[in-house]
């Protein structure tokens, strides 16, 4: 059911600070910002060849990334695997008692369908499942 690794996000508390280091020093590829209202989040996404980072900025005091901020500092947020049955895989997580974020998918950045798995059920990894529509 696992496709492969989809991208990774990375909290930060200023994209445009951020990118000083992931592009200009690391010459990742800066492809496109956009805004998620639904997750309170600003999201940059970067190309390091045919992987993808996140660079996640918070847009609101009560944004889960503001919480991670909060709490942990900048820093690697989550790992996100692509899916092309992303309900099915929740329905099968759930059934298997893994400790879920959303039971149901949710409209992500780039229009892609997501979920994600509690850390307490990933070894202390913030899981993010994504199913695609091109």
């Amino acid at each position: 059911m696992i496709k492969g690794i989809d991208h990774i996000g990375i909290a930060v508390k200023s994209i445009d600070e951020a990118k000083a280091f992931w592009v200009d020093t690391l010459g990742l590829k800066y492809l496109r910002t956009e805004n998620v209202p639904g997750q309170k989040v600003r999201v940059a996404v970067l190309a390091a060849g045919e992987a993808i980072v996140e660079l996640l900025e918070p847009t609101a005091a009560d944004s889960p990334v503001q919480k991670f901020l909060d709490k942990r500092g900048e820093g690697l947020h989550h790992v996100t695997f692509a899916t092309d049955k992303l309900a099915g895989h929740l329905q099968a997580l759930k059934v298997a008692n893994i400790g879920l974020i959303d039971e149901e998918p949710r409209l992500g950045a780039g229009g892609a369908l997501i979920a994600f798995i509690h850390p307490k059920s990933a070894h202390g990894v913030l899981i993010e499942m994504c199913e695609h529509h091109d």
